[in-house]
């Protein structure tokens, strides 16, 4: 055989060896390019508390929590919304008045650090922020008893860069139901449809986590734009009122939503949400010790929650759960409500992350795992952001042409 059959040869062999088996380092490097290239958003972290402490420098990584700056840009991290946070049981002027204070401290953190961060309030401002080398910092709105009743306080936040709106938290508020609390309204109020409405006008996102189902029902009939879920799970794979059933989803994506998926060990565990309800001391031992280390810190309560929660895993009073669960969630949403629908939305920095994707540098594992899984890289693209994005252009759409008709 002549030294140019021969080569020719063994190149034709090593293509079939490289297309038949594909080892963990080449996926690795496949992962890593694919990842770094792509624009990832996480539709919801509660980083926020944290910018309210003067002490606490975003610019700089920290030992603790899962997100700042240097973090991200390990992580890949492109766009981040930061949500604004109040109890649901605080209410009236002072909830309004913490929720400034929260809008403030992350647009002073922008103004911080010019360099890594820019304000992002439209899809192309995120693109152009990736653009720049930036990460683009967008705003979320977790509970809408923060308005006070008043959509003249919706119109404030929109215009101080507010781009979605949870519409309740943990609990009820005077127009709409929460997935846990009692229900009060039968779903969502008319002065409810009437915030949906003109969140419409102001192309702020619609966000259906912790809403109660009837409320969310409610929510894509009173919407013409498209809504989402900032940070739910399936509740086909752990059966928590926060997540989204299979019918739920598939009603979301055909108004064309996405469910971004959360990070959180309760909502992703069927063993670890059984052994909470098993053993309630158990939270109420971890909640006593909070109270005893943080008082009203809040920054400090969530993360002293996922401390004292590993704690209890080490004690072997909890179960351990792994980071999979999440690449479980992404491939059930991703089977149920189509590729379209579905994205990240973590809730580091204020839920219990399970071990291995403890802060922002895991990131690059979803994508490994995902085409591992077998998903293209066009549709891991979407699920890493670009989805997200697209609801973004179409609230924008959608209030360009509702402020249109009113001329």
């Amino acid at each position: 055989m002549s030294r140019a059959l021969f080569t020719a040869c063994v190149c034709i062999l090593a293509g079939f060896s490289l297309a038949g088996t594909v080892t963990a380092d080449d996926i690795s490097v496949r992962a890593r390019k694919l990842h770094f290239s792509s624009l990832i958003v996480d539709t919801h972290d509660d980083t926020t508390q944290r910018l309210l402490d003067p002490s606490f420098d975003l610019g700089r990584r920290d030992p603790s929590g899962s997100i700042d700056i240097p973090r991200m840009r390990e992580g890949g991290l492109g766009g981040i919304f930061f949500s604004i946070w109040i109890p649901s049981k605080v209410t009236g002027p002072e909830a309004v008045k913490r929720a400034l204070d929260q809008i403030d401290a992350v647009r002073r953190q922008v103004l911080r650090h010019p360099s890594d961060l820019v304000l992002a309030t439209t899809a192309a401002q995120v693109r152009e922020a990736r653009q720049q080398g930036k990460i683009a910092a967008l705003i979320g709105v977790e509970g809408g008893h923060m308005i006070a009743g008043d959509l003249g306080v919706l119109r404030t936040f929109a215009a101080l860069g507010a781009r979605y709106m949870t519409l309740t938290h943990s609990g009820n508020n005077d127009w709409a139901d929460s997935s846990t609390d009692k229900p009060a309204h039968n779903g969502l109020s008319d002065f409810g449809k009437d915030v949906v409405r003109e969140m419409n006008r102001l192309g702020v996102v619609v966000d259906i986590s912790h809403v109660a189902d009837k409320t969310f029902y409610d929510v894509l009939a009173a919407s013409k734009a498209p809504v989402f879920a900032s940070h739910s799970s399936c509740r086909a794979l752990c059966d928590h009122p926060r997540n989204m059933t299979d019918e739920m989803m598939q009603a979301l994506a055909a108004k064309g939503g996405v469910v971004h998926i959360n990070y959180h060990v309760g909502f992703l565990s069927q063993e670890f949400r059984d052994a909470e309800r098993a053993h309630p001391e158990i939270n109420k031992q971890i909640a006593a010790e909070i109270d005893k280390r943080c008082g009203e810190n809040e920054a400090c309560q969530l993360l002293e929650g996922d401390r004292l929660t590993r704690e209890m895993v080490a004690q072997g009073k909890l179960p351990r759960v792994g980071w999979e669960k999440i690449i479980e969630h992404i491939d059930h949403a991703v089977k149920v409500a189509g590729v379209d629908h579905v994205g990240l939305g973590s809730d580091f920095d204020g839920a219990n992350m399970p071990y291995g994707m403890e802060d922002a540098t895991h990131l690059p594992q979803i994508t490994e795992a995902l085409l591992r899984k077998g998903y293209s890289e066009a549709d891991i693209r979407k699920i890493l952001g670009e989805n997200t994005l697209r609801v973004l252009a179409e609230a924008e759409r959608v209030s360009r042409e509702l402020n249109a008709e009113k001329k």
